[in-house]
């Protein structure tokens, strides 16, 4: 009987381990970041819908990023490109936005960007949490440019199937759920 339960508990550990623990961090995100998030917190009626954006050989985890939908009572429709890179044993995780809105993750310019584009950028480091990653940006208004209203500190949260942005003063919580999986080109 013990036995029994110890392989019991065994199996239930390995299959309550991270579900992405390979040793490549950026594949690790990329795969956690790629398919279709509906938000799930009241008020928040977007959708995020983020595609392998195959541009650049030298940057291979690049995905792009279309927000749509309402949120409250505004609409949005935001796109821009997701940059991940090593930085030593952490990941720097880069938002670069596109303001102009024809610009789609099949447009032949969707790895270009403006030097407004550029300078509206938002970074910050992702490091392993839990069976995902967590980040923080950098706080004031280093982010508000690239994401409308995203002023002050906002902490990102990634795991298997959601995505949480939470205001570190306020408290304000966005959450996003999984509902579908990037097609593998």
């Amino acid at each position: 009987m013990r036995r029994l339960l110890f392989g019991v508990l065994l199996a239930a550990l390995t299959l309550a381990s991270p579900v992405f623990a390979s040793e490549d961090r950026l594949f690790d995100i990329a795969s956690m970041l790629s398919g279709t998030f509906d938000g799930s917190t009241p008020g928040n009626h977007l959708r995020l819908d983020l595609r392998t954006l195959a541009v650049d050989p030298q940057h291979p985890y690049d995905l792009f990023l279309q927000v749509t939908g309402q949120f409250e009572k505004d609409n949005i429709h935001q796109q821009g490109v997701i940059r991940l890179e090593r930085q030593g044993t952490d990941i720097y995780f880069t938002y670069i936005p596109h303001f102009d809105p024809s610009v789609t993750s099949l447009s032949q310019d969707a790895g270009r960007f403006t030097e407004r584009e550029l300078t509206s950028a938002c970074s910050f480091i992702m490091k392993p949490v839990g069976d995902g990653f967590g980040g923080e940006t950098l706080g004031s208004t280093a982010c508000a440019l690239a994401m409308r209203g995203a002023t002050g500190k906002w902490t990102v949260e990634l795991e298997p199937g959601g995505i949480r942005i939470r205001n570190v003063a306020s408290g304000e919580t966005l959450r996003f759920k999984q509902v579908g999986r990037a097609e593998k080109k």
